[in-house]
């Protein structure tokens, strides 16, 4: 079994919800991503959404555009950013990674061979922003074949069809985006997302990760009550941007601290729902 599946058939049993950090690999430097992984771990993470930075983060907001800039100048790529996933796994064999990134790094390798690369590393699901379901079913192959889970996002904005299109193409958990915009954006309406989540159950029985405009604990706990998991990126990155100039131990320190802020505030309130 996928260790997608088993974390949150272990969560719904436990009637906990995934907290998933997104960080951009390479960022600042690659010497912080793996020892960051592992921290985040520890304070609570129960998977890891590993950017794959790309020249052309079309939507991302400026903080994982800077992000993924400077990991691209120290010389990120996607086959290194599998590397770092390999070097992972030595340490952990449990906690899920998904990487997520844009459809031209994935093309350039060749379906097949990326996702032969991805498994053998120990990557676990593939999000790639910028591939439509519709247009997905050599890629979903390619992922089916070698044991990986394809996930799709679902915009606020997607109809009943399309969520069921994007329900019957992805596995692991649909990827509901928040709010509209780019990553980064503010302004998160939670009752708006917990009716959107309620519609989206009735076309998928998919777990749905909620993502986009999770700033902090509050936050976050505010979206564990409605939805199976909660996806954190640049809030954090901007965290490791804000401290990309001090040491390593720094900078993993400072998104440790959030990350188990934001664990907490998520088991409380979770807890309260029991």
């Amino acid at each position: 079994m996928n260790r997608i599946d088993r974390l949150f058939e272990k969560l719904r049993q436990s009637g906990r919800k995934a907290l998933m950090p997104y960080i951009t690999a390479g960022d600042p430097r690659s010497s912080v991503t793996v020892p960051l992984m592992h921290a985040m771990v520890r304070a609570g993470a129960d998977a890891i959404e590993l950017g794959v930075p790309f020249s052309d983060p079309m939507a991302d907001g400026p903080v994982i555009q800077r992000a993924a800039e400077r990991a691209l100048a120290a010389g990120m790529t996607l086959r290194r950013v599998l590397e770092m996933v390999a070097e992972f796994r030595r340490g952990d064999d449990d906690t899920p990674v998904v990487l997520m990134g844009y459809l031209n790094p994935v093309e350039a390798m060749g379906y097949e061979a990326f996702a032969t690369a991805a498994r053998n590393a120990g990557v676990d699901g593939a999000l790639t922003v910028d591939m439509p379901p519709e247009e997905a079913g050599d890629l979903c192959a390619a992922l089916g074949a070698a044991g990986l889970h394809p996930i799709f996002l679902a915009a606020p904005n997607s109809g009943e069809d399309r969520l069921r299109s994007v329900g019957a193409a992805g596995r692991g958990f649909l990827y509901h985006v928040s709010l509209k915009g780019v990553t980064g954006a503010a302004h998160l309406d939670v009752a708006a997302v917990g009716r959107k989540v309620a519609g989206m159950r009735a076309q998928t029985g998919l777990p749905i990760a909620v993502g986009f405009g999770i700033r902090d604990a509050a936050s976050a706990a505010d979206v564990a009550r409605i939805a199976d998991g909660v996806v954190v990126g640049s809030a954090l990155v901007r965290l490791i941007e804000d401290n990309c100039t001090a040491a390593d131990e720094v900078v993993i320190a400072a998104v440790a601290e959030s990350l188990g802020a934001m664990r907490d505030a998520m088991d409380a309130a979770t807890a309260s729902q029991a």
